[in-house]
């Protein structure tokens, strides 16, 4: 797959639907999105292009944003599932598709069952992540959210939609937690997403779906996957589904995250893989081995606030500008910037760590403090960006730094053995999401440049 796929629109009834196809597999796989998307803003992510390369290794993808979010025509109203699923006919018929796998995520799911057994003769096989046939408590469906969750979601949407705050980042992906770079970004991508009317106008007809008795008439092949320890979906929401679509199979894997982006992904596509195509091939993505730096604006947030938009987005691209001339002097490569700092790439860790310290040294200058977090490992090479667990290691080792500290973790320590670096051990410690603990070091400010 190379290059970004093309937006396509569709007029189904009055509302223009956006859509996009890519991969050259045999097979037709229609992804159904969960709760809200923005099939453009998907690929600024790292994480998401990683997902959808690996899905158009072996299947056509057809991916597309719902009625009232993302690239589709907007609107705060409540859309029927119904309404979704004539959509998904048309989008279908425009690509020339007979017969498609349909991949539902979460609120996609339910959608996705409905279509199934509506359609089974356009079915070929259906996937369910994190999902389930009715969202509410009931009394005999004791796993759904009662009114109180409800209650305190819609007003999470209508006071922190958008922020990295939001029960959208922290429940929905807890292993975020104590990465804000990762949480912005989530944050940026919901904002994109849909207005905070529009997601509590989706939540709102979550609470009241209920297919459970659809479930008995699906007769297409059915995987069930379902993460055992998130937050959102109770995994009994799963088991309940696999009980009762006859010929199921149910899947549980590890983690807590509801997020199909964030936890162990590779396993989840191997699942998915498998049941489609009844094998697992060989995907090596492109790799290599990088020393990661994450530079953070200290207190950002609250000198954004004491500047105003135009003084600080005139500060923010005084940063950038100095960064960049130190990234090139140490031979560094930008790969991506967030709202208050940056993700570079280095063939060398000494290099990088000596560029940590001089662009700390220089947007000093104005008056602006960093702090920087060092990691190296074998990244994901996706375009330009880079992805995988030594890019989450380097943030969450970044998120440890104190103001003006240069951390590094124990490999970068090791790997620059004879440098003339000196550091000072900061013990052991635990990186969110990551097993296992982790030995980290501060570079010593005297040592940092030569």
């Amino acid at each position: 797959m190379d290059g970004l796929p093309t937006t396509h629109y569709l007029k189904s009834d009055d509302v223009h639907i956006a859509y996009q196809v890519f991969g050259e597999g045999s097979l037709d796989l229609l992804f159904v999105p969960g709760f809200v998307s923005n099939i453009e803003a998907i690929w600024e992510s790292p994480d998401h292009r990683a997902f959808f390369r690996r899905l158009a290794s072996f299947c056509r993808v057809i991916l597309f944003d719902k009625r009232g979010t993302g690239m589709s025509d907007r609107g705060s109203q409540i859309f029927t599932l119904e309404q979704r699923m004539h959509d998904v006919q048309a989008i279908l018929d425009a690509v020339g598709c007979e017969r498609a796998a349909l991949f539902g995520v979460s609120e996609g799911g339910p959608m996705s069952l409905l279509y199934a057994a509506t359609y089974p003769a356009r079915t070929s096989a259906l996937v369910l992540y994190g999902s389930y046939a009715k969202r509410s408590w009931a009394p005999d469906y004791p796993f759904g959210w009662k009114d109180e969750q409800w209650a305190r979601v819609f007003d999470d949407f209508e006071r922190h939609w958008g922020t990295p705050q939001s029960i959208a980042v922290t429940m929905y992906a807890p292993s975020l937690a104590g990465d804000p770079e990762a949480s912005e970004r989530r944050a940026a991508y919901f904002r994109a997403s849909a207005s905070p009317g529009a997601a509590i106008s989706i939540m709102k007809m979550n609470r009241e779906i209920d297919v459970r008795h659809v479930l008995p008439a699906i007769r297409v092949p059915t995987l069930i996957l379902h993460r055992a320890a998130e937050r959102v979906i109770d995994v009994a929401n799963a088991r309940y589904m696999a009980e009762h679509i006859s010929g199921s199979k149910l899947i549980e894997l590890a983690g807590v995250d509801h997020s199909y982006l964030v936890g162990d992904r590779d396993a989840l596509l191997d699942e998915v893989e498998v049941f489609l195509t009844g094998a697992r091939h060989v995907y090596e993505p492109e790799r290599v081995l990088a020393t990661v730096l994450f530079v953070d604006i200290v207190g950002s947030t609250e000198r954004a606030a004491a500047l105003g938009d135009n003084a600080w987005r005139e500060l923010l691209e005084a940063f950038y500008a100095k960064a960049r001339e130190v990234l090139q002097h140490y031979r560094g490569r930008e790969v991506n910037t967030s709202g208050d700092g940056l993700l570079a790439a280095f063939d060398g860790p000494a290099r990088a760590i000596r560029c940590a310290g001089a662009i700390r040294d220089t947007v000093r200058l104005l008056g602006l403090e960093v702090r920087c977090g060092l990691h190296t490992g074998e990244c994901e090479l996706v375009g330009k960006d880079l992805a995988g667990i030594a890019v989450h290691i380097g943030a969450r080792v970044a998120s440890l730094a104190a103001p003006g500290e240069v951390l590094v973790s124990q490999t970068v320590r090791d790997l620059v053995a004879g440098s003339g670096l000196v550091f000072e051990e900061r013990g052991p410690h635990r990186l969110r999401g990551v097993p296992n603990e982790w030995l980290l070091f501060r570079a010593l400010p005297n040592e940092l440049v030569r």
